[in-house]
C-alpha cells in the first residue's frame, strides 16, 4: 500500500449528502472553439469529487465555469437547490465557494500568514478608512480573523513559516499556503486546480493527508482536477472523465477505471 493509501482512514465515518451543485448541459465557446460540450454532472454534500481528463480535455475551463470566471455559453448552474445567475468570481467566493490554482497564485513578497488572512477578505466588514486606522470595530475584527488564520496554520502545520515571505518557500510549502489561503474563506465547495502537480512523492502524501483531513474534519465538499491517476483512484468518491470537452465517463473510481471510453482515452487502446 502507497503512503498515499494509508493517508486515508481505515473506516470511512464521512456522510455524503445531497447535490450541493448540479451542472446542466454546460457548453462553453470561445468564438468558434467549444471548449466544453453539454456536459452535466452533480457535485455531493462532503464528497470529494474528481475532474479528469487528457490535457486539453476542459477540465480548467469547468472549474473555471463553476467559479464564475467563465459564464457558460448554454447551460444552467444550481447550486443550493437555486438556480446560480451569472455571477463575477468574487460574488461567487461570497456564496461560499473557494479555490486553488494551477499556476500558484500568491503574492510572493507577503509572508504565510498574509497571504492566508487575505483569504478572509470576503468576510471583512470594515472599510478601507477603517482598517488603514486599525481602530475600534476594525481592530477587533483583524484580530478575530487572525485567530482564524492562526488555527489554519496550525492545522497545515506551517507553524514555522507563518512570518516567512510565499517567494521564499520550496514549492511543495507554496501549494500548502494556497491551500490555506482558500480555506481561510471558510468554503462550502472548494476547487483544487491541479493541488499535486509538480511535486515529489513525499509532498503528494503530504497534500493527499490535508486535503482528506480538511473533508474529513471540516466537512468541506472538494471538487479537483488532478493528472496522477493513483491519487485520483485513491481519495476520490466519484469521478467525472472529460475528453475534447465531452464527458466520457462518470461515476467510482473502480466503474471509471474499467470504462473502455476512458482506457481508450488515457492509452489510446481501441476496443471491439
Amino acid at each position: 500500500m502507497t503512503g498515499i493509501a494509508e493517508a486515508i482512514v481505515a473506516e470511512d465515518t464521512r456522510r455524503i449528502g445531497g447535490i450541493l451543485m448540479e451542472l446542466k448541459h454546460i457548453t462553453l465557446r470561445f468564438g468558434g472553439v467549444t471548449a466544453i460540450q453539454d456536459i452535466s454532472f452533480d457535485i455531493r454534500e462532503g464528497e470529494i469529487r474528481a475532474i479528469i481528463g487528457p490535457n486539453g480535455a476542459g477540465k480548467s475551463s469547468m472549474l473555471n465555469v463553476i467559479n464564475g470566471l467563465y459564464t457558460p455559453s448554454v447551460g444552467e448552474i444550481w447550486y443550493k437547490g437555486a438556480r446560480r445567475p451569472a455571477m463575477k468570481p468574487y460574488e461567487v467566493a461570497r456564496q461560499g465557494v473557494a479555490r486553488t490554482f494551477q499556476n500558484i497564485a500568491l503574492f510572493k513578497g507577503m509572508s504565510t500568514l498574509d497571504n492566508i488572512m487575505a483569504g478572509r477578505n470576503t468576510m471583512m466588514r470594515s472599510g478601507l478608512f477603517a482598517q488603514a486606522l486599525w481602530r475600534g470595530r476594525a481592530e477587533a475584527e483583524e484580530i478575530a480573523h487572525r485567530e482564524q488564520v492562526e488555527k489554519i496554520i496550525d492545522f497545515l502545520e506551517i507553524q514555522h513559516i507563518r512570518k516567512t515571505p510565499v517567494g521564499k518557500l520550496p514549492y511543495g510549502l507554496q501549494k500548502r499556503v494556497e491551500l490555506g489561503r482558500a480555506l481561510a474563506a471558510e468554503p462550502s465547495l472548494l476547487l483544487l486546480d491541479e493541488p499535486m502537480a509538480g511535486m515529489n512523492v513525499e509532498e503528494k502524501e503530504d497534500m493527499s493527508r490535508f486535503i482528506l483531513d480538511v473533508n474529513d474534519e471540516f466537512g468541506t465538499t472538494i471538487a479537483l482536477i488532478e493528472h496522477d491517476m493513483g491519487v485520483v483512484m485513491d481519495i476520490s468518491d466519484r469521478v467525472v472523465v472529460m475528453d475534447y470537452g465531452k464527458k466520457i465517463g462518470d461515476g467510482t473510481p473502480e466503474e471509471v477505471r474499467n470504462a473502455p471510453e476512458v482506457i481508450d482515452a488515457y492509452l489510446g487502446v481501441a476496443h471491439d
